[in-house]
């Protein structure tokens, strides 16, 4: 499972910014057809001519398209252990905060919630969650600081890779056009649900998919 949350996208400030940068090089601001909405002055809309020339840029590579650098995507993601690895290839411009294992991991019994399991799966997860709930139990009562140390190592070593664990994700258009040219026909359905959620970013047709409307 992947559960996505509490997605920030960039300002309209930033919008504004960046639309400006991609015409810096031909010093053509005039050109530019984006604007403020009057009514409502917190909303910023990119121009068909501006989204135009950043289309074209993306489509042109990393270098052209070093705009979308710029453009920063901020989410909470919780998702099974053996796929963050897979996330963490894609480290370039990107920042995790994770929940902590060291501080919080037995604040809680563990309950099939806190895995990604299948109908193939869930019968051994349900015995394991049984004896990582033995050793929180003797975790909890025990006094001796040594032996305390020694069970949060037990439960530790055996805790699965389908463990889910919520980070907060930085990341920019840039990385996600990448992961999603990369991840989107993956047989892990993690990464088919996220590659889909890119393509709900304001102006994702045109930066992501590199496609005009």
């Amino acid at each position: 499972m992947i559960k996505i949350e509490n997605r920030v996208i960039p300002s309209p400030e930033q919008w504004e910014a960046v639309v400006m940068g991609c015409r810096n090089p031909f010093n053509s601001w005039k050109k530019s057809d984006s604007e403020w909405n009057v009514e409502h002055p917190d909303i910023f809309y990119v121009g068909k001519k501006d989204l135009t020339l950043m289309n074209r840029l993306a489509n042109a590579g990393d270098d052209h398209g070093k705009f979308m650098r710029m453009l920063p995507v901020i989410a909470d993601v919780t998702a099974p252990h053996f796929w963050w690895p897979e996330m963490d290839q894609y480290k370039v411009g990107t920042v995790t905060d994770s929940c902590s294992k060291m501080h919080t991991l037995l604040q809680k019994e563990f309950t099939l919630d806190d895995f990604s399991y299948s109908d193939l799966t869930k019968k051994t997860t349900e015995q394991t969650i049984q004896r990582l709930n033995f050793l929180r139990d003797k975790y909890l009562k025990e006094d001796d600081e040594q032996m305390k140390k020694f069970i949060w190592r037990g439960v530790l070593e055996m805790l699965p890779l389908s463990y889910n664990q919520k980070r907060t994700w930085s990341g920019n258009y840039q990385v996600l056009k990448r992961i999603y040219w990369a991840r989107k026909d993956h047989k892990l359905s993690e990464w088919r649900e996220f590659t889909n959620w890119i393509l709900t970013l304001p102006y994702a047709t045109e930066l992501i998919l590199g496609e005009m409307e």
